[in-house]
């Protein structure tokens, strides 16, 4: 069995820590042998670009990567002391964004700590207290700037065909459908709009699919429309291979909503006249 195949949600919550105040954290030097670097010097140019990333999203880096200094014995007993971090899991997940994206560990982690990032966004409610159609609305929203972003990467990277260039992210994730397709399957109206149908699930794997896009996009500065589009449909592919090798649920067999989010946003209409 590979390390490829050994890694799921278990390895990296094994090496988590909880402070006093109950925050939870990664130290570096334990998250860097996980992400297959074996070299202090050549992962801590990783957390340098990581940090900053954070500084330029606004983000406090001594908050996210707070520097600690851990004791070390060497053989004739003298003690001295190496640089460690405490990495909050948003950390963690722009390390793994900007790390080897050759590696496939380095994929696997930038999918675990993404949703779990994504989750710890919601200020005032635990993700998990929402309901079904609350995830929806709350994952649509944030598919709706993600493909904003996508679509200006993308056209700096050179894309001027936009339904061919996110057709084969479809593709990718879908085992060769396009959105047309998927609106098929779901038996949607014309021009229904595919992603106001899917469950939570759906559109977190979707999300996942335009995020790492566009980091692909901007990591490894892909220039060229067929270029980008073939990043597109491996990032839409990879992603399926991640959900299938923990035993998901692939993303053409989840069921589709009974009702889109467009029809559940004019009954809330609806209920607020009459109320």
């Amino acid at each position: 069995m590979t390390n490829v195949e050994l890694y799921n949600e278990t390895i990296f919550d094994s090496i988590k820590h909880i402070d006093e105040n109950g925050n939870e954290y990664w130290l570096a030097r334990e998250l860097m042998p996980l992400l297959e670097y074996s070299k202090w010097e050549n992962f801590h140019k990783v957390i340098k670009s990581a940090m900053i990333t954070c500084q330029n999203s606004g983000n406090q880096v001594d908050d996210c990567f707070p520097e600690v200094r851990k004791p070390i014995i060497s053989g004739k007993g003298r003690k001295s002391f190496v640089i460690d971090y405490h990495l909050s899991r948003y950390a963690c997940y722009i390390i793994a964004q900007n790390g080897d994206s050759r590696k496939k560990v380095i994929a696997l982690a930038q999918t675990y700590f993404a949703i779990q990032t994504r989750k710890q966004e919601l200020n005032e409610l635990e993700y998990s207290k929402l309901t079904e159609d609350e995830k929806r609305f709350y994952q649509r929203d944030l598919t709706k700037k993600g493909n904003y972003s996508l679509n200006q990467t993308a056209k700096s990277a050179g894309v001027k065909n936009f339904d061919k260039f996110h057709n084969t992210g479809y593709k990718g994730l879908y085992n060769g459908e396009t959105a047309d397709d998927i609106a098929r399957r779901k038996a949607l109206r014309y021009r229904e709009d595919i992603l106001d149908n899917m469950g939570s699930d759906e559109l977190i794997a979707n999300l996942f699919r335009i995020s790492q896009t566009d980091q692909e996009l901007k990591n490894n500065n892909i220039k060229g429309e067929n270029k980008a589009n073939i990043t597109h449909y491996k990032v839409g592919k990879d992603i399926r291979e991640f959900i299938k090798s923990h035993g998901g649920m692939m993303p053409e067999d989840l069921p589709t909503p009974e009702k889109s989010l467009k029809e559940l946003e004019k009954e809330k209409i609806v209920k607020i006249r009459n109320e």
